[in-house]
């Protein structure tokens, strides 16, 4: 197989367009949502969105399934199991009382969520008392603790995988803030100690269990009886974790997302200070665009996904290849064959991912340095003890005499510098607020920085420029629409919502379409106001004049037509046509010819050029 020059230093996986803003995600993620179905979580109510009362068992489901709506699309590879506890029926492995893992057929206890799980999960209200029912499962005088068991079924679940390659976790939903409340005290130091060495046995086991409780109207939810034991909260982060606590539904449904969208490792970085010394860092992707799902091809019969193989046939004999393939390059009259192995090697750049250079002060920086997202860097002491504490150094060296570090980073990525700018640690009555750590800015290359004035302006002739009035009307304008406090965070993208919204009203057999608001339509309202019409105007007049006619539609076509024609004349079609150069020309110039004399623009470039050459001829 002759190598492609330009491909060499390609990566084997790297898709040129999504690789400048995807990073790999190192892990996925193992769920198990624990629900509360004792019969205060029924009796319970809280006021909803539109001011309805509502149940607590009624809000935890349906942020349970408005989750799993939302996780089948941003992480479809990701496997879930839900599970009740304090129930009437009993349905599980370990064949524990007052606990149903709720599930579907063709599916198993933890798995990857599927359509037919998300619209009967939808509905359980309807039907729960009468299939699985409610009970107190932790009654005084009795040993039955349905919370112990409700554990032991999570952990048994998240046995598969290891936490190596995946993230476990235990979601639970609960009213209640003292579970053995009613109990004997000798019962309940019993039953507390058990339960809470259940928990300790699975946070040991690399399982982390997140609380989201529910809170009566009349008596907020003290996490300080028992639960902050269960979770492993104290100090600080006892007092923050109290505020997050919602009571209404969009609350809730807000709380289960933040932690369900936890911050994942999107790859683990060797950074290399000095000879001798290195250190471990952990490297999170904090915005990158939204994109449809991948395809998947099914098979039309059996409704599977299709496995692609891929076989290569000798051109010579037809017998299917059996050796690895080799690649050639054609050098002096001479085949020069590379094997996969000796290709990695070559495009191996450097052996260290991350190399520091050097310093520089902050304001050798500039904003159009950032040419993608950038990567948020967190020191980590997994693999290299002592990471985290050479880290802090660096970080508070850097703050303190305003530096920033240049470093090369390699290995399997293409080759480029970067820039590490760090970033204090920023702090409300809320808590936390930005993160201390590191940015890594990806700087351009020479040739990705283009002269305005060499783009925009012919040899001899200056580049256009605007006038003092008209940039400081423009500037006027641009303060008069300037969003507050802007976020990209705050807008979705509507033709992805929709896309979506379609995908689950087909998979859901739902008969109406999801609503989606399109929030980046402009703000016609505030476009009306007084202040902002008049900077229009104001903006308007210092660029047409005192007479700022807009131009008719025919009337800039004519314009434009007139100036393609100008540029037309830069060049000789007739004598291009005559010596059969008009295929050295772009696309673009050859259509600059056609759009002047009124021609068809339609086509390749084969039809272009057989377009100017019958009008030449005429």
């Amino acid at each position: 197989m002759e190598l492609d020059p330009e491909d060499v230093f390609r990566d084997e996986d790297e898709d040129p367009e999504s690789q400048f803003f995807q990073e790999k995600e190192a892990s996925k993620e193992f769920v198990v949502y624990l629900i509360d179905a004792s019969p205060k979580m029924f009796s319970s109510t809280c006021l909803s969105e539109d001011e309805k009362q509502e149940s607590h068992f009624h809000i935890a489901v349906s942020c349970i399934a408005h989750s799993l709506k939302s996780h089948i699309i941003n992480r479809s590879n990701d496997e879930i199991a839900i599970c009740f506890f304090n129930t009437r029926e009993k349905k599980n492995l370990q064949e524990l009382n007052g606990v149903y893992v709720f599930n579907v057929e063709k599916r198993e206890g933890l798995d990857r969520p599927t359509a037919k799980l998300i619209k009967d999960f939808d509905s359980i209200e309807e039907s729960f008392m009468n299939d699985i029912g409610s009970k107190n499962g932790i009654v005084s005088d009795s040993r039955e603790n349905s919370l112990y068991s409700a554990l032991w079924v999570a952990q048994a679940l998240l046995r598969k995988g290891s936490s190596k390659t995946a993230d476990k976790r235990i979601f639970l939903f609960t009213n209640e803030d003292d579970p053995f409340g009613s109990m004997r005290i000798s019962v309940k130091e019993d039953m507390t100690r058990t339960t809470l060495q259940r928990a300790k046995d699975a946070q040991d086991l690399g399982i982390s269990i997140e609380l989201l409780p529910l809170s009566h109207p009349d008596k907020p939810f003290d996490i300080s009886i028992f639960y902050k034991d269960l979770i492993g909260l104290n100090g600080d982060e006892l007092t923050e974790f109290m505020p997050s606590v919602g009571q209404k539904l969009e609350d809730m449904k807000d709380q289960l997302k933040k932690r369900v969208l936890a911050k994942r490792i999107a790859k683990r970085i060797t950074f290399m200070i000095c000879d001798g010394l290195s250190i471990e860092l952990n490297g999170y992707a904090l915005l990158r665009p939204a994109t449809p799902g991948t395809i998947t091809w099914l098979d039309s019969t059996t409704n599977l996904p299709i496995k692609v193989e891929r076989s290569y046939v000798c051109a010579d004999t037809g017998a299917i290849m059996q050796e690895p393939i080799q690649r050639i390059q054609p050098y002096k009259n001479q085949n020069v064959m590379f094997t996969a192995a000796e290709l990695s090697e070559v495009k191996k750049i450097t052996t260290g991912h991350l190399k520091l250079l050097g310093f520089k002060p902050l304001s050798c920086l500039k904003d159009y340095h950032n040419m993608k997202p950038s990567t948020f860097l967190y020191p980590s002491d997994k693999e290299v003890i002592g990471s985290t504490r050479a880290f802090i150094a660096l970080h508070r060296s850097m703050l303190q005499l305003g530096r920033f570090a240049v470093a090369f980073y390699g290995g399997t990525t293409p080759p480029r510098l970067v820039a590490l700018v760090a970033q204090d640690e920023i702090e409300s009555d809320g808590g936390q607020v930005e993160p201390p750590g590191i940015n890594m800015i990806y700087l351009p290359y020479s040739n990705d920085i283009r002269d305005i004035d060499e783009l925009h302006s012919k040899p001899g002739v200056a580049a256009p420029r605007a006038s003092e009035d008209q940039l400081k009307k423009a500037s006027a304008l641009m303060r008069r629409l300037e969003l507050k406090d802007f976020s990209v965070c705050q807008f979705a993208n509507p033709a992805l919502q929709k896309h979506y919204a379609i995908l689950q009203a087909i998979a859901l057999d739902e008969e109406q379409l999801r609503e989606t608001r399109d929030e980046t339509l402009p703000d016609e309202d505030g476009m009306n106001r007084p202040g902002v019409v008049k900077a229009i105007e104001e903006f308007k007049e210092s660029i047409y004049g005192d007479d700022p006619e807009e131009e008719s539609d025919s009337g800039a076509k004519e314009k434009s037509r007139k100036r393609k024609a100008a540029d037309a004349g830069d060049y000789d079609f007739v004598e291009l046509a005559k010596t059969g150069k008009l295929k050295d020309l772009t696309v673009v110039e050859l259509k600059t010819y056609l759009t002047a004399n009124n021609l068809p623009v339609g086509g390749k470039k084969d039809a272009l050029i057989n377009r100017i050459l019958a009008h030449v001829s005429k």
